[in-house]
């Protein structure tokens, strides 16, 4: 399946987020990645955020997409994916 996760998380714990997320996705912005997932893989991801994350103050939005082909993505300015650069 192919997702979209954005989060707003307390400062102390952006950079833990931002590297387990770097794990299953690609970063395409600030708080925001993107890609194809495994079902299996997508609920160790969340099980691992989970346990990084505080409920109670903290904020992750995941967008499911059923068919990613629907999807027009329009980028206005620099684009941040960083794995452009190794192609």
């Amino acid at each position: 399946m192919f997702v979209i996760i954005t989060y707003d998380v307390n400062e102390k714990r952006v950079g833990k987020v931002c590297k387990k997320l770097r794990e299953y996705l690609d970063w395409t912005q600030n708080s925001v990645f993107e890609g194809e997932i495994t079902i299996g893989k997508y609920k160790q991801c969340m099980a691992d955020l989970n346990n990084i994350v505080n409920k109670e103050t903290d904020s992750v939005y995941v967008y499911q997409v059923k068919n990613p082909r629907n999807i027009k993505k329009i980028v206005h300015g620099r684009e941040k994916n960083p794995l452009d650069l190794f192609l």
